[in-house]
């Protein structure tokens, strides 16, 4: 029993070293982005905005920049620098197509910037991310599992505490 315990937790450890391109390309396009919106203000034939100004190109390339860096971090560590340097790049960039697609889908679903769309808000990065990496690295379905739990974990998680200190003003 504790040596399943201990397999679950090292899984965990390592899920999250692994999709932290991701994560971090997430937070970065964030916390760096504003600017020009990836749509360029353009609307869809429904009449609404193909993504919305929350998808911007600095947050899109910084935020691929700070997953590839991360990533090559890894690959330093791990001993191959350019397998590092390709996970980071498709973790980073994968993650933020699939946050695009996801602002895409709420628009045709008439959600507005910032409501929630529960599910959509946590995934559709990891979706992109996994999509993208899956070019390069066959994961195990088990980490894959793995990785939606912790990440829907860690997004509800963050977003709560984000909105306790006052940096967002919705708790999702």
């Amino acid at each position: 029993m504790n040596t399943d315990i201990t397999n679950v937790l090292n899984m965990s450890l390592y899920v999250i070293y692994f999709m932290m391109p991701a994560y971090l390309a997430n937070v970065s396009a964030l916390s760096f982005g504003g600017g020009k919106p990836v749509d360029f203000g353009r609307y869809f034939i429904d009449g609404r905005r193909i993504i919305g100004d929350g998808v911007t190109w600095r947050g899109l390339i910084i935020g691929t920049i700070i997953g590839t860096f991360f990533g090559s971090i890894q690959g330093i560590i791990s001993g191959n620098l350019l397998e590092g340097l390709l996970i980071g790049l498709f973790l980073g960039g994968g993650a933020l197509i699939g946050d695009a697609c996801g602002s895409f889908i709420k628009r045709r679903l008439k959600i507005q910037r910032g409501r929630p769309a529960p599910g959509l808000d946590q995934l559709d990065f990891v979706i992109g991310a996994l999509l993208f990496a899956s070019i390069i690295i066959v994961l195990p379905l088990e980490m894959i599992l793995l990785i939606v739990i912790i990440t829907m974990i860690l997004h509800v998680s963050a977003n709560i505490i984000a909105y306790l200190i006052g940096i967002k003003e919705v708790w999702y």
